[in-house]
């Protein structure tokens, strides 16, 4: 008998030990900050969302556009200079006459020939002459205008991925919070539950410890859904994924 007392108090004793360390286990992992992803510098997420945008493409070869339109103002002239020739082949009709006073002599010659001509054309009217000068001012100011235009679209992606950013390192915050007050919440809850079994506590009481369980668990999904879709669409603007430790919903 004497023998059974002692085994079931070391029994005890080492299951005393074991829990101690796993409540000690348990605070130390709520207490560690979780794992966060470490992104990029905000100047390369900038150059690559600037470099990924479709419109800023669109701006840059309109930029381009308007850069041949100066050209081809400057060269306009050259519309009113050309050359230009003709061929004919056919019969050809000759008639002469000779008088000396007396008498008169007539000849009529018929041939087929080939007969062709080239000369140079200029042309010069007033109007182009005159407002040559204002067509290629005007075409400069649209290149002007255009490269105006793509810098102000990338100031906007700027803006974009700066807000974007720092929208996404708040929800990151955010979440880790989120997470060591759920982790928190279940640790409390399964003292709860002991002590509810244990006839410690009411039911009304424990009614209330595990609403208010249920309403932290449903905070950290909703801080953890609004972090996922931060993340996505700042990779959509930038244009690749980040590296990300795996994400679960805790239980």
């Amino acid at each position: 008998m004497k023998n059974r007392l002692t085994y079931l108090f070391i029994a005890g004793l080492i299951s005393c030990i074991a829990g101690q360390a796993d409540a000690q286990a348990t605070d130390a992992e709520i207490s560690s900050p979780k794992k966060e992803i470490v992104f990029p510098p905000i100047t390369v997420l900038i150059d690559s969302a600037i470099r990924h945008s479709a419109m800023v493409d669109y701006r840059k070869f309109d930029v381009e556009a308007k850069a041949a339109n100066v050209t081809t103002q400057r060269n306009a002239w050259l519309r009113n200079l050309g050359i230009q020739g003709d061929t004919r082949y056919g019969t050809t009709d000759a008639f002469s006459t000779n008088a000396n006073g007396v008498t008169s002599n007539f000849s009529n010659t018929s041939s087929r020939q080939l007969n062709y001509a080239v000369g140079v054309y200029v042309k010069l009217p007033v109007f182009e002459v005159v407002n040559r000068r204002t067509q290629i001012k005007q075409a400069k100011a649209e290149v002007e205008a255009a490269k105006s235009m793509q810098e102000a679209q990338q100031n906007e992606i700027r803006q974009l991925v700066i807000r974007q950013y720092q929208d996404l390192l708040l929800r990151q915050k955010l979440l880790n919070i989120k997470s060591q007050n759920l982790g928190s919440a279940n640790v409390n809850m399964e003292m709860v539950e002991k002590e509810f079994r244990n006839g410690v506590i009411p039911v009304a009481e424990y009614v209330r410890l595990s609403d208010m369980t249920a309403r932290i668990q449903a905070e950290y999904e909703m801080a953890l859904s609004e972090f996922v879709l931060s993340k996505k669409l700042l990779e959509e603007i930038v244009g690749f994924t980040f590296s990300n430790p795996e994400l679960k919903t805790k239980k």
